[in-house]
């Protein structure tokens, strides 16, 4: 299994902010086979119910563990909150109802790109489809919702090779109004 890096690129107590960011990077992108992979922690009824309408065919299992209830078992997610969500590979138009539907719980979601494009002006080369993704965390800084907070994160990824791709992240920082400050965390892929 290979890795990229993700870099964060705008952090913001603003939602909507957060979201025209990535509209911003999905506009510069080539999404034209794109998908979108999900996970979460659903800790209450209140974010379940929204979030099973928008992927009423959800895949999780129990915080807990799997041996206390999973999709693959055919459990009801309200008896096992909280769950973890891994729901891979959906159309890109599910991504913003997901996000509106976490409401306070802590999710990744990620845009699997077909590739970041080449900006001549900028000295940048094509990025194919392998290291090309986009990761908006919502109420954490990580991919991993260990750091649950109040804010949200636009990560850009970029392929995990000695830094030489970080001119195209201060790139992509620049179009959305951010900047890289450093911090990269590695995603498995």
């Amino acid at each position: 299994m290979s890795n990229s890096a993700a870099a964060a690129v705008l952090t913001t107590a603003d939602l909507p902010e957060a979201i025209r960011a990535v509209r911003t990077l999905l506009g510069m992108a080539d999404i034209g086979q794109g998908e979108v992979d999900f996970e979460a922690v659903i800790r209450s009824p209140h974010v379940l119910t929204p979030v099973r309408q928008v992927l009423p065919d959800l895949e999780w299992w129990a915080s807990a563990g799997k041996e206390h209830g999973s999709s693959e078992v055919g459990n009801d997610p309200a008896d096992c909150l909280p769950i973890q969500v891994f729901d891979w590979g959906r159309p890109l138009d599910r991504a913003e109802p997901f996000i509106a539907a976490m409401g306070p719980d802590p999710a990744a979601v990620r845009w699997d790109l077909d590739a970041w494009p080449a900006v001549p002006e900028a000295g940048l080369e094509a990025i194919s489809q392998k290291y090309a993704y986009l990761t908006l965390t919502v109420n954490s800084r990580d991919l991993y919702q260990d750091e649950p907070v109040q804010d949200h994160t636009v990560h850009v990824h970029v392929q995990n090779r000695n830094g030489d791709q970080i001119a195209r992240v201060h790139w992509l920082a620049d179009q959305v109004g951010g900047r890289f400050t450093g911090r990269v965390e590695l995603a498995p892929l």
